[in-house]
């Protein structure tokens, strides 16, 4: 079996007024995605979706030109060895970066797509997992810079619908970020874990103060209080409590997995399937950071194809952790795309899709109603 053809999607939808969501990174104002759709020689077509790196028609042009050209002729199934022709060829020297690893992450999914649907199983029978029970958090772009009774509202409604757990941003004013947990934590129930997230909007001295103010809100983990370069501030951060510290959905690749652990930064790992390298190197980074007891915890990008594909690890690896459940108000790459990710139980749990491949079939018509627009997706 043989690659012949593949092509890149970039997706875009604009943010319904109104419903725009402030957090540290911006105010949301649309949202962006690059699917690819690689096909065979024998019919066979898998979809990934690679990060858009708030650049998607650039990501898209890389596939559609580069990684389209280094691959085209090579049997699909053999995903190490395209894996590894990418790294040589792009990522380890004079190659786009990190943009090259979001296009391959997307490039990977599509091929263990294609091996699901090759083997008539789905993809996680295929890692060697099982349809155990995932939890999940309300993630996504939801709970965000809000009057602190909104929060409390919208807080409410993701618990009544059965998640255990949600994720509040921060990276505001520590006074609002402070009086937005404390208002949430007084008034849902106690059980209820409460994560926050920085979207790398603090410094070290707003993490000094902040954290005995969450570790007296029993806040269950701090998320990304820095940019992931910023190694020397992980570091000094740890010195500063026992609040848990998570981070990954910026970090690429198992080699930048691999400092954190050598750091001893992180006790919650992050990877987002769709940025750091795909399903085959997800796994090569679950499985060293299950030598240190560190949990997976996938970051989720915005289309069910990641969403499937970051379940499909969970259910396949002994350290996996929670599923970021998106409770983005407006979502069609999630709802209207094609199959449905998953369903959330009264448990806070979800499952594994059963279909052979990742589980979602795309509708290109639908496709054909988001084409790309320019410009960012955060002001």
């Amino acid at each position: 079996m043989k690659i012949i053809e593949v092509k890149a999607f970039p997706i875009s939808f604009k943010v319904p007024k109104g419903s725009g969501v402030r957090l540290g990174i911006g105010l949301a104002v649309k949202r962006d995605a690059v699917l690819i759709k690689v096909i065979t020689d024998e019919g066979i077509i898998g979809w990934g979706e690679a990060h858009h790196g708030r650049c998607p028609g650039a990501i898209a042009k890389l596939i559609d030109t580069t990684i389209k050209e280094l691959i085209l002729g090579m049997n699909p199934l053999h995903n190490v060895e395209i894996w590894r022709k990418i790294y040589k060829m792009q990522l380890s020297s004079h190659g786009m970066g990190y943009a090259s690893t979001m296009a391959l992450s997307g490039l990977d999914i599509a091929l263990w797509d294609i091996k699901g649907k090759y083997f008539n199983s789905p993809v996680y029978k295929l890692l060697g997992g099982s349809e155990k029970k995932i939890p999940s958090y309300a993630g996504g772009i939801a709970l965000g810079w809000q009057q602190p009774e909104s929060l409390v509202e919208e807080a409410h409604k993701h618990i009544s619908n059965g998640y255990k757990a949600i994720k509040l941003r921060v990276g505001d004013n520590l006074k609002d970020d402070f009086l937005r947990v404390k208002t949430v934590r007084e008034n849902i129930p106690e059980e209820i874990k409460i994560l926050v997230d920085a979207n790398t909007n603090y410094s070290l001295q707003d993490v000094q103060k902040a954290m005995p103010f969450y570790e007296e809100n029993e806040v269950f983990w701090l998320e990304e209080p820095f940019p992931a370069m910023e190694f020397n501030n992980y570091k000094v951060a740890r010195s500063f409590g026992n609040l848990s510290i998570a981070a990954g959905e910026n970090h690429f690749t198992r080699y930048e997995f691999a400092r954190l652990i050598e750091d001893n930064v992180v006790s919650f790992a992050q990877p987002d399937v769709s940025k750091t390298g795909g399903i085959t190197e997800l796994i090569r980074i679950s499985n060293l950071m299950s030598g240190w007891n560190i949990s997976i915890n996938p970051h989720t990008s915005l289309t069910a194809i990641n969403m499937a594909a970051s379940i499909h690890i969970l259910a396949s690896i002994d350290n996996s952790g929670f599923f970021e459940g998106d409770v983005t108000s407006f979502n069609p790459f999630r709802d209207e795309m094609g199959t449905k990710p998953y369903s959330l139980d009264e448990k806070g749990f979800v499952d594994v899709l059963k279909l052979p491949g990742i589980g979602i079939e795309i509708d290109e018509n639908f496709l054909q109603k988001f084409p790309l627009i320019e410009g960012p997706c955060y002001i």
